[in-house]
């Protein structure tokens, strides 16, 4: 089984944030292959199916950003899977808003979601899907920046992203991740 993940908050209060684009992300793939992610598991609102015949594990973490690590490794001790059966998909504030970026592994860039993954995984080794957010205009707060709605100009761009941030994650289902990395890391 494969493992999908977005990061967000959950909540009516946090729904279209930027920080919530990796949840974002999962209503999109549940959307397009219907996928219903509505059960109550591991903290976390979770949906099983198949892309492309891959069994698949939707998830959407519910302990908010900073504790996502706590959900996920409840996530892979009951199915008994490793880091290498996962895929994260989350906003990133140093890639500009829409732009996409897939990695292998690597640190927590300052995001506190996937510190909690690290910590809770036990390594920097897991496939991500980042989505471009961009940065707040200087002197204005991070957390603040990250917890506010997308702007009407952003709106496009980002909904463009998610898009191909759900789509990266199916292709996964049926490609090696670096096939999927080649092929969208090379779009800008």
């Amino acid at each position: 089984m494969k493992v999908i993940i977005g990061l967000g908050n959950p909540g009516k209060k946090y729904e279209d944030t930027r920080h919530n684009a990796g949840f974002m992300a999962i209503d999109k793939i549940s959307d397009k292959w219907n996928i219903p992610v509505q059960q109550n598991k591991f903290r976390a609102i979770v949906g099983e199916g198949r892309i492309e015949g891959e069994k698949v594990l939707l998830v959407k973490p519910q302990t908010y950003m900073n504790l996502s690590g706590e959900s996920v490794a409840e996530v892979l001790k009951f199915y008994k899977l490793t880091p290498d059966d996962v895929v994260v998909i989350y906003d990133d504030l140093d890639l500009p808003p829409g732009q996409l970026r897939l990695r292998l592994k690597g640190s927590a860039g300052g995001h506190n979601g996937i510190k909690s993954l690290i910590q809770h995984m036990g390594t920097q080794e897991f496939k991500r899907i980042k989505v471009g957010i961009g940065r707040p205009e200087p002197g204005r707060s991070v957390s603040d920046y990250v917890l506010q709605s997308f702007s009407a100009a952003e709106r496009p761009v980002i909904d463009a992203a998610v898009e191909q941030a759900a789509d990266a994650a199916a292709m996964w289902a049926r490609e090696p991740f670096e096939i999927v990395m080649n092929h969208y890391n090379s779009r800008k």
